[in-house]
């Protein structure tokens, strides 16, 4: 006979305050024995966090550091900002810190936005592949009315384009929205839901459909949106001089660049995700600190990291990142430590999303500089002896 499942109390009345998160923590407490005094310990009002948390029983508090100022032009983001970087590893914001210096003393990071869309990619189950191929030919027919449905839905979604992709008797669909502010992912799922049930109310077979066939590749890494993007495409370039690569890095242009051809060569033999060196570490800490959705770090940190020695002798860096999902409106944005770190880098509200994601891919590329600088001058190791955990 099982033992009867232990129910973690809920207050029907109001879930969202300090009375219920309370009754869970002794409830935690009695039940294994933990101390949840710092896990309580908290200045945010739990009224202002319903639709952020269920069963919410306090704070997870990660230290937050500054790094900066990043000199950045972009066609959103211009100027110098200090960085909020929420992390538990030592080492990270110093290095940060320090290819942003880099970049400084260098003129600064151009940063461009080439493509901004979010996906959902439904996908429909017919008999067989020439009926799928079919009803390919009447979603391109139908699009102004798939279209018309799809907005529907939301204030600021616009639905751009629909890609298709034949497998046998299966047609994948992916939906292209432009999104606004937001992320996008919840926007655009309730936009193709409502799509989806035109086409089958509409279409004269009444196709059945999945909402998502999983090409979406949703909180995961994929090869096609390395090619098409999800969320913004983002490209950080600098032209570092020498002078500054060996006064502030102890590194010259050659070096980096003969280390560049091996760690290609190794990220190719390993089929990585990322060329470079550890964009998912400037990506986790900023999300965290300014309430982004910290499992889209799994699609933003692909990268390309592209690099040329100049005939100057001087050395350009440029990271693309083609998955970046941001949002200055909406999730966990407008949490009071989230949203106070986003007015660090004026990036509250509408308006800011292409300005974060510029912000965003400048970060990125400080740590490249930084963390490829310092496995090739020896001060990788020593680093993390002074600074983390290895203290």
């Amino acid at each position: 006979m099982s033992t009867p499942r232990k129910s973690i109390p809920r207050d029907p009345e109001n879930d969202y305050s300090p009375n219920a998160a309370a009754q869970r923590r002794a409830f935690l407490t009695e039940h294994t024995g933990a101390d949840l005094t710092q896990v309580g310990s908290s200045s945010i009002d739990p009224e202002k966090l319903a639709g952020n948390i269920e069963n919410f029983i306090g704070m997870a508090q990660v230290p937050i550091g500054i790094s900066g100022p990043l000199l950045v032009h972009g066609e959103h983001a211009q100027g110098e900002f200090f960085v909020p970087l929420a992390t538990t590893e030592g080492a990270l914001v110093a290095s940060y810190n320090r290819g942003m210096r880099v970049i400084h003393e260098s003129g600064g990071a151009v940063v461009t936005v080439t493509a901004d869309h979010m996906q959902r990619s439904p996908v429909f189950l017919f008999p067989s592949a020439r009926q799928a191929r079919d009803f390919g030919l009447w979603v391109n027919a139908k699009i102004d009315s798939i279209r018309q449905v799809a907005q529907a839905t939301t204030r600021v979604g616009k639905l751009e384009a629909i890609t298709q992709f034949a497998v046998g008797p299966l047609l994948y669909l992916r939906f292209d929205y432009t999104t606004g502010d937001a992320a996008g992912q919840n926007m655009v799922s309730k936009a193709t839901l409502a799509a989806c049930q035109w086409i089958t109310q509409t279409h004269a077979e009444h196709p059945e459909f999945i909402l998502s066939g999983n090409i979406d590749t949703d909180k995961k890494h994929s090869q096609i949106n390395m090619m098409l993007g999800r969320g913004k495409r983002v490209i950080a370039e600098v032209t570092t001089p020498r002078a500054v690569l060996q006064q502030l890095l102890g590194v010259t242009p050659e070096k980096l660049f003969r280390a560049r051809q091996i760690s290609q060569a190794g990220a190719f033999l390993v089929g990585s995700a990322n060329n470079g060196a550890h964009a998912a570490n400037g990506l986790t800490a900023l999300y965290l600190a300014t309430g982004q959705d910290v499992a889209n770090v799994s699609e933003s940190h692909g990268g390309l990291l592209y690099s040329q020695l100049l005939e100057s002798g001087d050395y350009y860096w440029s990271i693309t990142l083609p998955s970046v999902i941001v949002a200055t409106r909406g999730g966990g944005t407008a949490l009071p430590t989230q949203h106070e770190c986003l007015s660090l880098l004026d990036c509250v509200g509408d308006g800011k999303a292409l300005k974060l994601a510029e912000i965003v891919g400048a970060t990125v590329l400080a740590g490249e500089i930084s963390l490829a600088s310092a496995v090739i001058a020896g001060d990788w190791v020593s680093g993390h002896e002074n600074l983390g955990r290895n203290r």
